[in-house]
Parts: structure tokens; C-alpha cells; sequence
């Protein structure tokens, strides 16, 4: 099973590492992005694990890190996907139903 990282992952990434390392320090937001990266990646090991959400689009799963970050991810054959990230109540539903229909 091998994790990848969506190119809308990958920049929500960079931009919540911009925002963290602007409100606090680039040490604190390396040290907390690279934890996301490492969460997303043991996702290899359980890609069932957290909440179905196929109301929001077919064949989504979801997962929070640290009760402040959601992780929206799809898995299909030997692959997760993940295709976000999502910080401090952003509005997942409506973003990921948004570009699924596009």
C-alpha cells in the first residue's frame, strides 16, 4: 500500500505551514506539518480507518489529527489518496463536493 498526496493537498500543506509558521514559529509549523505528513503516511498500515463519508462525495474517508486538522482520503486498490487537508473548521464538505463535481 503506498500513500500519495493529491497537488491540493500538497498546497493545502504549504499553506497551513505558512499560516503556523506566521502565528508561531517555522519550528513549530515544520515540526506539525511533518506530523501530518507522518499521520497520512501510517494510513498505509489502516486505510480504513476513520469516518465514511460518501454523502460528501463517493468513496471519501475522514481522520482528524489532533482534533484540529481533518484528513480527507480515498483508498482504492493498493493506493490512499489523500485529497486534503483541512485546518480549524475549514469547510471540507463543501470544498471537496465542489471539485469532485468540476
Amino acid at each position: 500500500m503506498v500513500v500519495i498526496f493529491t497537488p491540493e493537498a500538497q498546497e493545502q500543506l504549504v499553506l497551513l505551514y505558512q499560516y503556523i509558521s506566521n502565528v508561531a514559529s517555522p519550528e513549530i509549523a515544520s515540526n506539525y506539518v511533518n506530523a501530518i505528513v507522518d499521520y497520512c503516511e501510517s494510513l498505509k498500515n489502516f486505510p480504513e480507518r476513520g469516518n465514511k463519508r460518501d454523502d460528501v462525495r463517493p468513496g471519501l474517508r475522514t481522520t482528524h489529527y489532533k482534533k484540529r486538522a481533518l484528513i480527507a482520503f480515498a483508498t482504492e486498490l493498493n493506493r490512499v489518496s489523500i485529497i486534503g487537508i483541512f485546518y480549524g473548521g475549514q469547510d471540507y464538505e463543501t470544498d471537496l463536493k465542489s471539485n469532485f463535481e468540476d
